[in-house]
């Protein structure tokens, strides 16, 4: 169905092009990577022009915390949720400004704890000092054995170690951050892939390094940002609930930030899998793929879409490739769902703003902010404004395989994936 609802205007104002790196991972938001975040300055443009100081902001598919770490520095009052056990980490060390001596001195305190102990005359690994009172269990996880050599399996390991026996829970929260951030260098995970693919030829990094070196990077984040929130109240509740089920009152959310998942969204199970079998999040993989919106991998039954153009797209796709239909058409619903939800949550005359971009799968051109535009106002929203941006740059692959529409490295791709992204600006009535 050739049917465009939104205008191919660009408003360049939005790209932020002109930011250096340092200032879009200013304060806590260079703590982890993390696929698809918008940059810090786009949700404090959204949050400034479509609230007030006091009021609550929310995001139900708060990832990386971009949207809740704006909300705190901007004055707002602020919640999020991710279904995310790994994103809900991430999150929670963001929002949280410690008083700086008393972190550095935990950091410290767990280095000293912390020695090489010589194997061989050109290897060493890592041992705890007291290995009386602090012991070392090495996992048996087939995962991180495929995924981790032996030194780097057994040297993270006592890094994790050591940090579970911090009580401090922000302490302990903000360690777990930099453990989980510097995973995917210590592992054969191809570094610039976020499909799950071994480099042969890769040069794995150094554990003992590689942790305290980001940690020391989060110290020198962390003690800018209790600065700057120093004296300030903080409100900011993490959640880890489905988009669906949000823990909050009717009708008090004032302004929703948020970049919902895309229609691969489950692919994030695969990113996240290093962090979540480390921590223990999960037992199996396939298990936490079907956690995510629009999964492959649950049962599906037919959803009766809101959306003329989403069952068009629905259509199309059964003929190439059923499974992937229904996947897309139970991502569709679920995302209805998740609007419905919005909509409970929202006081009226209170807005959304959607970030989200375009994407295809199989051929088939899937309009992402058509379908949820459409699905919205079938709920009872209204259009408040739309905006188009460009994507100068995007901590997102950029490039799609022609054949299948799944991400791929770089080098193997054959076109753009996502060029520009959609500002849906929604008005609850």
């Amino acid at each position: 169905m050739d049917v465009y609802l939104l205008s191919e205007q660009v408003d360049h104002s939005w790209s932020f092009k002109e930011l250096e790196r340092s200032e879009t991972s200013y304060l806590t938001h260079s703590y982890h990577t993390y696929p698809a975040k918008f940059i810090p300055q786009l949700a404090a443009r959204l949050i400034s022009e479509n609230s007030n100081i006091g009021d609550l902001i929310c995001d139900p598919f708060m990832g990386s915390g971009t949207t809740l770490v704006e909300a705190i520095v901007n004055g707002r009052r602020t919640y999020g949720t991710d279904i995310s056990p790994v994103a809900v980490l991430i999150t929670k060390a963001k929002t949280t400004p410690i008083e700086p001596q008393n972190l550095e001195r935990r950091v410290y305190s767990l280095r000293n704890t912390i020695k090489h102990h010589p194997i061989n005359e050109n290897k060493q690994t890592l041992l705890l000092k007291d290995d009386d009172d602090l012991a070392v269990v090495l996992p048996t996880n087939k995962r991180i054995d495929y995924w981790f050599p032996e030194k780097q399996k057994h040297d993270l390991s006592v890094i994790l170690s050591g940090v579970m026996s911090i009580e401090d829970e922000d302490i302990r929260n903000f360690l777990l951050c930099a453990f989980s951030n510097i995973l995917k260098g210590c592992s054969r995970w191809m570094m610039k892939s976020i499909k799950p693919t071994i480099d042969k030829n890769k040069i794995i990094n150094d554990a003992y390094h590689s942790f305290f070196i980001h940690a020391y990077r989060m110290l020198k984040k962390n003690r800018v940002f209790w600065k700057k929130l120093e004296g300030k109240k903080i409100d900011c509740i993490v959640d880890n609930v489905d988009a669906r089920k949000m823990r909050i009152h009717d009708d008090s959310v004032s302004l929703i930030v948020t970049s919902p998942p895309y229609v691969t969204s489950y692919e994030y199970a695969d990113l996240h899998q290093l962090t979540a079998i480390w921590l223990g999040y999960i037992d199996r993989l396939s298990e936490f793929r079907t956690r995510f919106i629009g999964s492959i991998q649950k049962e599906h039954n037919q959803s009766k879409l809101y959306s003329d153009i989403g069952k068009a797209t629905v259509d199309k796709l059964r003929l190439i490739d059923k499974r992937e239909a229904n996947g897309v058409e139970q991502y569709f619903f679920e995302m209805q769902q998740c609007f419905e939800e919005m909509y409970r949550a929202l006081k009226h005359g209170g807005r959304i703003s959607i970030v989200i971009g375009d994407t295809d799968l199989k051929k088939v051109k899937i309009h992402n902010a058509d379908v949820l535009l459409q699905a919205m106002e079938k709920i009872g929203f209204r259009v408040y404004d739309i905006i188009k941006r460009p994507i100068p740059s995007k901590i997102l692959p950029l490039t799609r395989d022609e054949k299948t529409g799944r991400f791929v490295a770089t080098t193997k791709s054959d076109r753009l994936a996502y060029p520009t992204e959609s500002i849906l600006i929604i008005e609850k009535a």
